[in-house]
Order: structure tokens, then sequence, then C-alpha cells
């Protein structure tokens, strides 16, 4: 198992440098300026994932009144915006890539830095859970070596030596796409008596509830064209797992309750957003028709 773990992490690292690099070759300097100088699509990003959806997510398991472990869960995936999928979500969708990916780099950071205080307090005032306490030095750097770095080269060569771009971006969307099924797969047989336990209980609707209300947040929330807007609820979607992970073990003790409910949280909420995004994949390729 733990040769198998190692490989799976392996994998991951792979499909974010890849992804955020293919994402990288096909962004130019203008779109990018243009998404980092918009003030509202900026400030309502920002509204929408480290305000209204933690709170969605600390609703959603008061309505569900969700057992403890459950509930800490749900509030720690809530609370971490900026997951690497947010990017290959706007890919699978057509939507728009570059705006998905920098409001994705740009939501990671933000909420390394928000994610302990905003699950802190959800949890101190619903009197469930302990103190989340989590480096947030090594939180950002993580962001930078696997989602900013990658980005930052792939559009340099773009800007500076557009022939190497087109030319390399086929091969590093297609190591995206395998390492993305790859992962997706990875999640399912590593969890999968997590997921089957909890077949039938109110946590996995709960996770399903969360991820198609995050969806629908990000697009409302969202300015610009309905391409742009979907990317973004996207973006919204799919949470971070990294920050969540961290705080499972320093505050909870790696409770085997707590990272079993996170994982069929996180997977469910995927499950609500991939096929969301083939949607309307295929009615934007039956538009260009």
């Amino acid at each position: 198992m733990g040769t198998l773990h190692l490989l799976f992490n392996a994998v991951t690292v792979v499909f974010i440098v890849a992804t955020m690099f293919a994402v990288g070759l096909a962004a130019t300097l203008p779109a990018l300026r243009a998404i980092f100088t918009n003030p509202s699509l900026l400030l309502r990003a920002l509204l929408a994932n480290l305000v209204v959806i933690p709170l969605l997510g600390w609703g959603i398991a008061a309505l569900f009144s969700l057992p403890a472990a459950a509930f800490i869960a749900l509030v720690l995936v809530a609370s971490s915006p900026g997951g690497p999928f947010g990017a290959k979500l706007g890919m699978v969708q057509k939507g728009d890539v570059v705006a998905g990916a920098a409001m994705q780099v740009l939501l990671a950071a933000a909420g390394s830095i928000t994610f302990g205080l905003t699950a802190d307090a959800i949890l101190t005032a619903a009197k469930v859970g302990t103190e989340i306490s989590l480096d947030v030095v090594a939180l950002v750097r993580t962001v930078a070596v696997l989602q900013l770095i990658p980005f930052a080269i792939g559009l340099i060569v773009r800007n500076y030596a557009p022939p190497t771009a087109r030319s390399w971006h086929p091969a590093a969307e297609t190591v995206s796409n395998v390492t993305f099924l790859l992962v997706l797969a990875g999640m399912l047989l590593g969890n999968w008596h997590d997921i089957v336990a909890l077949v039938g209980s109110r946590t996995l609707l709960a996770g399903f509830v969360l991820g198609g209300a995050a969806f629908a947040v990000g697009t409302v929330l969202a300015t610009g064209s309905p391409v742009r807007r979907t990317t973004m609820g996207g973006v919204a979607a799919v949470r971070n797992e990294g920050p969540a992970l961290a705080a499972v073990g320093i505050a909870f003790s790696d409770t085997p309750a707590v990272l079993g409910a996170l994982a069929a949280i996180l997977l469910s909420g995927l499950a609500v957003a991939v096929p969301i995004a083939a949607v309307l994949s295929h009615r934007r390729a039956d538009s260009i028709i």
C-alpha cells in the first residue's frame, strides 16, 4: 500500500504540473491582464470562494444534521478553495481556460492563508472540532511549486517562443488528460471502502449538494460571458484537498472517520462537477457545428 500511495502522489503531482503547464502554453499576457485588472471579477470570485461557499458548507452540514466527523469534513472542504481540478474542468467544458487557471492559482494562494482561520471560526461557532493551526508558508510554497511555477514557465514559452508553445501544447494536454483519468481512478480505488461505508448516508448527499451549490454560486457571482461564468463555477465547485488533509492530520490526529468523510465529500463534489462540465462541452461543440 505504501508503494501504491507513493505512486498515486507522483501521478497527482504530474497531473497538476502538466495541467498548469499546458494552460500556460495557451495563455497570453493580454488575456491574463484582462483577468487581473478586472476588480469586479476578482472581488466576486474571492467573495464566492472565501466567504459564501464556506458558509454554505456550514449551513448544509447543519441542515443535514451531519455527525461530528462528517460535519468537520464538510466545513474543511468548503473552506479550502483553489483545487487543481479547477483548471482541468475549464478544459473539459471548453471554457475560459486561462481565466479559470489564473483564478484557481489566486484562490489556492489566498486559501492557504484564510483556510485555517475560516474553518476554525466556523467549527468554533458550531461548537464542533478543535482549533486549527497550519503552516501557511508551507502551503503557499506548495501552491507556488506545483501550480504557479509550471503556469509561469508555460506562459513565458507561449509569449516568447510561440511556435515552441504550439508544438509542446498537444503533448502537455495529453499528459494532463491521461493523468487526470489515473488520478480519478486512484481516488476511487483508494477510497472505495470509505465511499461504500457512506452509501445511503447523509454525508454523500451533503457532498453532492455542496458541489452543485458551489458550482452555482461561482457561476452566478462571476462576471463576463456565459463561458467565463461557468468556468468560474467549475473552479468554485472543486475544493483544494491539500489544506483540508493537513488539518485532519494536525488538528484531528488523522481520525479515520474524518478522513473517510473527507474523501467521500471530495469525490462526491467531483461527481457533480465533471458531468456538468461534460454537458457544457457537448453543448458548446454542438453550437460550433
